[in-house]
């Protein structure tokens, strides 16, 4: 077969092959628009999300930050009056720094909204779920401990095992203490000594205490005395034993 000849029929077959193609497209080419038309769209739809969840992130982040700066912030108290007869020297003391506070209340009073702003804006996030412990903290060292519970409650079950689970958790016994609702700190307390990423020294000393408030001394003494068996080179130990010593002089 000559050159020419068996070019002539590559064309032609290239060129049935185009006809058959475009036959096919003819007969489907509602399905395949179609089809095309829901990928454009999964891809619409999975790019808005990822940019929402980046521009969400992004403004938590920035709010966060915010509100850890304040609660960070330096408090500097006003200068004592003067004494009795002495004449006021007021112009002469300097003005507090920019920023700060004339009392650690008043900072965390400025803190607290900062934090739940983040935490309710965006509940679900990394920066949100730590502005919400940053909160119920705040609430602790407000002596609010009844709303510290609630949101301390609300971080643990956000953040599950990650380890703002576990700190609020900690955080929640710590404030049931507060609450004087010691049966709750104690099975809270008693829970999280068995976590291995958390001190189990640590977490026992503020079991012996919870056992203590509670009234129930003899567990308190065996919590107080596994410290000294177990950690003997605790730092807690030397605390462990004057706990022990205590609470068996109460007994006696």
């Amino acid at each position: 077969m000559k050159r020419s000849e068996r070019h002539r029929l590559k064309e032609n077959e290239v060129a049935l092959s185009v006809v058959r193609v475009r036959e096919q497209f003819e007969e489907h080419k509602r399905e395949i628009i179609g089809i095309g038309a829901l990928v454009c769209a999964i891809i619409v739809v999975v790019g808005g999300f990822f940019w929402w969840r980046h521009h969400n992130d992004s403004q938590a982040r920035a709010m966060l930050v915010d509100a850890m700066a304040v609660e960070q912030a330096q408090v500097v108290p006003p200068p004592a009056p003067p004494a009795p007869g002495q004449p006021a020297n007021a112009a002469d003391a300097p003005p507090p720094p920019p920023g700060s506070f004339p009392s650690q209340e008043a900072k965390l009073r400025a803190a607290l909204p900062r934090f739940m702003a983040v935490a309710d804006a965006y509940p679900s996030t990394t920066a949100g779920i730590a502005a919400r412990y940053h909160a119920a903290a705040c609430l602790v060292a407000l002596g609010r401990s009844k709303e510290a519970i609630d949101q301390y409650k609300q971080v643990a079950d956000r953040a599950g095992n990650q380890i703002y689970g576990d700190m609020a958790r900690l955080g929640l016994a710590e404030a049931e203490m507060q609450a004087r609702q010691y049966d709750a700190a104690i099975n809270e307390f008693r829970d999280l000594s068995t976590k291995a990423n958390l001190p189990t020294d640590a977490i026992l000393m503020q079991l012996g205490r919870a056992y203590a408030a509670a009234g129930r001394k003899a567990q308190a003494q065996q919590t107080f005395q596994r410290i000294l068996d177990e950690f003997p080179q605790s730092q807690y130990a030397q605390l462990a034993r004057r706990e022990l010593d205590a609470a068996k002089a109460a007994g006696a």
